[in-house]
């Protein structure tokens, strides 16, 4: 088995992504979580699949349970929420040491 060493990223929890490739390819959606150290994240409504589960105490009948599974975080670029397109980003230091991720595209700071 390989180790996975994480990955460093510039798509935070609470971005809005486009899927690049893969059967949602160009579906936007909001990040639900990331993973750093596997390199993947959820995104809300994509990658959906249908889970069996077994009868238990807090679902008692079972039964089919929907989720969003998570996928690499290279499938998926980040949409500056300024020009609302799918962009690169750079990272510069601002008054008092602060880094902020700035949008390639436009210019515009994407951390409020």
């Amino acid at each position: 088995m390989t180790s996975i060493t994480p990955v460093k990223t510039q798509i935070r929890k609470g971005d809005f992504v486009v899927v690049l490739s893969g059967d949602d390819k160009g579906k936007k959606g909001k990040v639900l979580k990331v993973f750093p150290s596997k390199g993947r994240l959820i995104v809300e409504g994509i990658n959906i699949v249908k889970k069996h589960t077994r009868p238990s105490q807090k679902m008692p009948q079972g039964g089919t349970v929907t989720i969003e599974q998570p996928l690499p975080i290279s499938r998926v670029m980040l949409i500056c929420p300024a020009c609302k397109k799918p962009t690169r980003t750079t990272r510069e230091e601002v008054s008092g040491g602060k880094r902020v991720r700035i949008c390639k595209k436009c210019g515009e700071v994407i951390d409020k």
